[in-house]
């Protein structure tokens, strides 16, 4: 297939034999990658952390040249999701029918192990411009070691690709990530006597009746065709409350999550929910909701004609699309790039037992970060 993909493939051995689960240090990881683009030349700078269970976290931004603002930036991010025990080969990779399996392989192990090959090729071409290899902590659960990044100014540059597998398509845009939490409050008694207290579980519908209405009405008048659907969603993925089935329960909790449009403020669907509790308060003034926003990451669109989005689907034979799901590019933006989301394997497969990247994907995913290190690092 390709003098590149022994190489490629005892990397992403490596690589995944590293146990990168969020819940623990990535410090392997890093050191790993640390090592070998110092060798290659590279200077390297940490960024610790801890994280919120207490957890060392390490951010990697290492450098390849002298000027204040890196050309290219090659970002992706050391952590993986959790893996069922059941899975033996999760930290082992292994190969059928030309794909590569274990954990992170696809997610986003495979785009790693293609960024660090490309940066310490031996034939690399002098570089007229800095170059960039960032690996960040946490992006799983919410982008965490990329937000450092952007709060300490770390990793700016004019260019970004983010891996993440995209099947080798150019991703220009990517909806954003929010979570809330609302409950809403009643008085406990007797079931038999539901006069004397007040279902916090039937408030609860109340509140969740007129959001419903409202995302699939008011919401969907904001559009961006790019994406499918062409409008923010939201969606009540967990509910719980009560403590028996014959008492009137005191308390009803439940998650809003909702995937805004990058043209809408992220804002949009909490002034809906504050709206919607006071309208109900109205109602019946002893109504009571809080409402708790955990979480607002908004979405990015990097123009279609920018450079690296034309350059990347000049090289990949692909056109650019836009995905609902959320990704760091955001964050490289904020740093300063025209940032667009790159990688080997299929989102589709990520975060499941079994998880693979076609070794072709990770041959071509090479070739092409080699062609844009060359492109926007050594003007050629």
């Amino acid at each position: 297939m390709s003098d590149t993909l022994p190489a490629l493939r005892a990397t992403l051995a490596e690589l995944v034999a590293l146990d990168t689960t969020s819940s623990r240090p990535n410090a392997p990881l890093i050191d790993y990658a640390q090592a070998r683009l110092e060798a290659a030349g590279f200077t390297a700078e940490r960024q610790h952390y801890t994280d919120d269970a207490g957890v060392a976290k390490v951010n990697l931004v290492a450098r390849k040249g002298d000027a204040d603002r890196a050309a290219l930036a090659l970002v992706g991010h050391s952590d993986c999701v959790p893996y069922d025990a059941a899975w033996t080969d999760a930290l082992r990779l292994t190969e059928r029918d030309g794909k590569l399996y274990g954990r992170g392989a696809c997610d986003t192990k495979g785009f790693i192990a293609c960024a660090l090959h490309t940066a310490t090729r031996k034939d690399l071409p002098k570089l007229d411009a800095p170059l960039l290899v960032i690996l960040t902590a946490d992006e799983e659960v919410g982008l965490v070691g990329a937000k450092k990044l952007v709060a300490a100014g770390l990793g700016r540059a004019k260019h970004a690709i983010v891996g993440e597998p995209t099947r080798l398509i150019p991703v220009r845009a990517n909806k954003g990530y929010c979570l809330a939490e609302v409950e809403v409050l009643g008085n406990e008694g007797h079931s038999a006597y539901p006069e004397l207290g007040a279902s916090a579980i039937f408030r609860a519908g109340r509140f969740l009746q007129k959001l419903e209405t409202l995302a699939n009405t008011v919401l969907r008048e904001d559009r961006d065709e790019g994406f499918q659907p062409p409008f923010t969603t939201v969606n009540v993925g967990l509910i719980q409350g009560g403590k028996a089935k014959n008492v009137l329960p005191g308390s009803c909790r439940f998650t809003v999550e909702w995937r805004p449009i990058p043209g809408q403020a992220a804002e949009r669907v909490p002034e809906m929910m504050e709206h919607i509790r006071q309208e109900l308060t109205r109602d019946e003034p002893a109504y009571e909701a809080r409402i708790k926003v955990l979480r607002m990451d908004r979405g990015v669109h990097t123009r279609g004609d920018a450079d690296v989005v034309r350059f990347l689907e000049e090289v990949s034979g692909n056109a650019s699309e836009t995905v609902s799901f959320g990704t760091e590019a955001p964050q490289l933006t904020e740093l300063g790039a025209e940032a667009v989301v790159f990688g080997p394997g299929d989102i589709r497969v990520a975060h499941q037992t079994g998880e693979f990247v076609p070794m072709e994907d990770l041959v071509r995913c090479e070739a092409a970060l080699t062609q844009a290190v060359a492109r926007f690092c050594a003007g050629r």
